[in-house]
Formats: structure tokens, C-alpha cells, sequence
């Protein structure tokens, strides 16, 4: 710390380096059901079927999700999909799409 580049974070009580700050400010990190790390933008396709609550809609295996939002958590992801608004996929239920 004699440098006085360290940035106390209050949640942790911990004084940080400016790259630990910047990565902790950064988010979590968002896996897909195979661990590959997702981003905003990502097109993403489903795993197996999903019932959406309140739709009255199945989202069948193979569907295209296209231009992904993080959410903040690192198991959520915000999606629109056609006839279905404010979409919240689980990410254990997403692969990226190459």
C-alpha cells in the first residue's frame, strides 16, 4: 500500500489493487451450461425445453436467442424471444453459439 494505487472496497473491508477493483467492478463472470464465459450480444440457442410461466408458450431444444443481456447475476440472462416479453433465462439452460 505505500504506492496509494489501493481502492478500499466497503462491501468486503478489503483494500484492493486497481486490477482486482476493476475486475470485482466488472460483475460476475456468466457461464453456459458447458462453462463457456457469456457476454452481452451472445447468441445463444436452449438445451432442452422450457416451459415459460405466464406465456403459455414451450420453448422447444435448439431455439435461437439472439443478442443476450446480462442481468447483474451470474445465473440469469435477459433475452427477448417473438410473442414473449421480459424473458429471464437461467444460463445452466444456455450454450453459446460459436
Amino acid at each position: 500500500m505505500a504506492d496509494g494505487n489501493y481502492v478500499y472496497d466497503e462491501e468486503s473491508g478489503e483494500w484492493l489493487s486497481p486490477e482486482e477493483a476493476a475486475a470485482k467492478a466488472k460483475g460476475p463472470e456468466v457461464l453456459d451450461a458447458v462453462g463457456n464465459p457469456l457476454v452481452d450480444g451472445d447468441a445463444v440457442t436452449l438445451i432442452k425445453d422450457l416451459k415459460v410461466k405466464g406465456a403459455g408458450q414451450t420453448l422447444k431444444r435448439g431455439t435461437l436467442i439472439k443478442s443476450i443481456r446480462l442481468t447483474g447475476d451470474a445465473q440469469e440472462i435477459d433475452c427477448k424471444h417473438e410473442g414473449i416479453k421480459g424473458l429471464v433465462l437461467r444460463a445452466e439452460f444456455v450454450k453459446k453459439r460459436s
